[in-house]
Order: C-alpha cells, then sequence, then structure tokens
C-alpha cells in the first residue's frame, strides 16, 4: 500500500479533485499554505494498492500538464504499512 501526498495550487485542486474521482479513486483535500510567496496551496491524500501508483501519476500529469518550466503538483509517494478504518 502507499500514501500520495500531492501539493498542488489551489487553482488546481477542483480539477485533480475531479480527475481522481472520475477514475474511482478516493482523495481527501486539506488547505494549506506554503511556497516562497505563502500562496494557497491544496495537499491531497490518496491511499492507494502498489499497482495503481503508475496510474495515479498519469491523472495527475494528464489534468494537469506543465506549463514550460512550470511545475504544477509535488507528489510524494509514501510506504504504508499498516492502516486501520475504525
Amino acid at each position: 500500500m502507499k500514501l500520495i501526498i500531492a501539493i498542488v495550487n489551489d487553482n488546481d485542486s477542483e480539477t485533480l479533485t475531479q480527475a481522481f474521482t472520475a477514475a474511482n479513486f478516493r482523495v481527501t483535500r486539506v488547505a494549506s499554505t506554503g511556497g516562497f510567496l505563502r500562496r494557497g496551496v491544496t495537499t491531497m491524500l490518496l491511499g492507494i494498492e502498489d499497482s495503481q501508483t503508475d496510474a495515479v501519476i498519469q491523472i495527475v500529469r494528464d489534468a494537469l500538464p506543465s506549463k514550460g518550466e512550470e511545475k504544477r503538483a509535488t507528489l510524494f509517494v509514501l510506504p504504508v504499512h499498516h492502516y486501520e478504518q475504525v
């Protein structure tokens, strides 16, 4: 299992949320602030199976293509050793 943390601009968060849910991925959005100019960003959390990692990354690339040198998302892919729903 993996946890993907995706950090995107507030302006892109709805587009990416719709892309994830259209592909049947559940996503949790957390409002956050970051970057040099303290702009609003959204941190998205997705718990996925290992085999789904490439599909999630491709969804981000398709939904938020880079604009020249400007990157539109930062992704962290972390291993999850245990999780529970209570």
